[in-house]
């Protein structure tokens, strides 16, 4: 069931999003109003080296409160193409560049309240290659084996929403 759109404001503009108010009439004639958080986009990159281990990074997370183990992820630009954000994106936050980089699926963060939609793209033939780091983040690069990431997952001690299910999408790719 749809609802219907009667008018859209815009709330707040910000650096890597923006916020709309929808007016909207429900199926059942009611009408209400929802937040939506506008989002360009996304890429989260499941790298894999030779040796069957994914580079993650640990970064703080100011909104969780606390440092947070995540699969490199980045936002896109403006009419960027996915494909060449997870190239950079996995080049500045782990200094290795991919010869081989698949798309193998996608998901809405937060389809509740988030137009953010986030491509999911396998890194593999990885090389020393890095970018800088963009300025405002402090991360550290940690690899881990394969069985050790799906366990870590599966017992609750991986909470980053994109990198449970980017997981998930890169399993059948990971044995």
């Amino acid at each position: 069931m749809k609802f219907e759109l009667i008018e859209s404001e815009s709330i707040f503009k910000g650096r890597a999003f923006d916020i709309r108010r929808d007016h909207v009439r429900l199926p059942d004639g009611r009408t209400t109003k929802l937040d939506i958080v506008n989002h360009i986009g996304s890429v989260v990159i499941v790298p894999v080296d030779e040796q069957g281990s994914l580079y993650f990074v640990r970064q703080y997370r100011h909104a969780a409160g606390q440092d947070m183990l995540e699969l490199p992820a980045g936002t896109l630009e403006p009419g960027e193409d996915p494909f060449v954000c997870a190239q950079r994106e996995v080049r500045e936050e782990t200094g290795m560049a991919a010869d081989q980089i698949r798309d193998i699926g996608g998901f809405y963060l937060a389809p509740g309240y988030s137009t953010e939609f986030m491509r999911v793209y396998l890194a593999t033939d990885l090389r020393q290659d890095p970018l800088e780091a963009d300025e405002d983040e402090f991360l550290s690069v940690e690899k881990l084996p394969v069985e050790e990431a799906i366990a870590l997952a599966e017992s609750g001690g991986l909470p980053d929403a994109k990198s449970l299910a980017a997981l998930l999408l890169a399993k059948p790719y990971l044995s």
